[in-house]
């Protein structure tokens, strides 16, 4: 009964045209008011936060030229990343086979050509040269007895054949001593060869007592030392690993160059003596002068690249074998610099 007092006369709708509609003059009104509070809000706004926007600097750019790998303008035409590698290395191991008994070296340590890096035993071998001596000394001893029997015999025969000539002697004995005298001649001979066979004997018994002392070959740095005291050693065989065999390994630091695998396809920008740069990965902000010694004359058809050498121009005890370097290839009109050091 309530809702239905609450309803709406229609005759209020015909009498008041305006109803249900809210008239010109507010609407304006209201409209003005929003427009005027949100200008009064932009305004307390643009007030407080003046002066704490962040500050824009601007600075000149200077245009810089494309990469280049000195500071003349030599430009890099291709990189390539390789190893540094030693062309005089060598695994030195006893040439014999016994124990070791001396190990004079350690890694690390500078040698130089025919220094004794390890010594093995050799009481068997320094016997058996006393006993050739003691041979080559009674050969000689023959010799020199068979020489002055040789002088006596050949002056009996001059006795002899003035004997012959007086007819003091038959010529039967002239003869005889004469034979006497050429067996003897045989008889020097051969105590010389046997002179000779002992000596020869002599030199084999200092070779094997030679062998038990282990030398450098070439002056370097030892790299690796496996051999320990009381170890038996013996020489290496074809195929073995040589990391893990041998007294020494030694390295000749002035042979160190640098090996990396160019991709065939741009193996033509490569040319023998071109100037170069390498970058160690373990210091990128050192730049080595180089240049190209060769391309090895094969492709590697599984990684599709040719293996180029190349040249240090300048050592230095900071490259070591095996390091990764990054190698610029520069054009051919790039002249040679220094090092460019951090």
């Amino acid at each position: 009964m309530l809702l239905q007092q609450l309803r709406i006369n229609p005759e209020w709708r015909d009498e008041d045209p305006g109803f249900g509609r809210p008239s010109p003059g507010r609407s304006w009104w209201f409209a003005g008011g929003v427009l005027v509070l949100i200008g009064v809000a932009a305004g307390t706004a643009a007030f407080m936060l003046r002066g704490r926007g962040p500050r824009v600097e601007i600075e000149a750019a200077t245009a810089v030229a494309p990469s280049s790998s000195s500071d003349t303008g030599s430009t890099a035409i291709l990189q390539a990343t390789g190893y540094v590698t030693a062309k005089r290395q060598a695994t030195v191991s006893a040439k014999i086979a016994g124990t070791l008994t001396e190990v004079l070296v350690d890694e690390g340590d500078h040698v130089k050509a025919g220094q004794v890096l390890a010594r093995l035993e050799s009481t068997a071998q320094k016997a058996s040269l006393a006993q050739s001596e003691a041979q080559l000394q009674a050969a000689r001893a023959l010799y020199v007895q068979s020489k002055a029997q040789l002088r006596q015999e050949y002056r009996d025969l001059v006795r002899n054949e003035d004997l012959v000539a007086r007819h003091l002697i038959s010529m039967q004995a002239l003869e005889t001593a004469r034979t006497l005298v050429e067996t003897q001649v045989s008889q020097v001979e051969s105590q010389r060869r046997q002179v000779d066979l002992a000596l020869a004997m002599l030199k084999g018994a200092q070779v094997a007592l030679d062998q038990t002392t282990v030398r450098a070959p070439f002056s370097g740095v030892v790299i690796a030392q496996p051999a320990q005291e009381g170890e038996v050693t013996s020489p290496m065989s074809p195929g073995s690993d040589p990391k893990g065999s041998g007294v020494a390994t030694i390295v000749d630091m002035d042979s160190l160059e640098i090996e990396v695998d160019v991709n065939e396809a741009y193996i033509n920008r490569v040319q023998p003596d071109q100037p170069a740069e390498a970058v160690p990965d373990a210091y990128p902000d050192w730049a080595i002068p180089a240049h190209v010694i060769a391309t090895i004359p094969t492709a590697d058809r599984t990684k599709a690249t040719v293996k180029v050498r190349i040249g240090i121009d300048q050592k230095d005890p900071r490259i070591l074998p095996d390091m990764g370097v990054r190698v610029s290839f520069l054009d051919q009109a790039s002249k040679k610099r220094g090092p460019r050091r951090s």
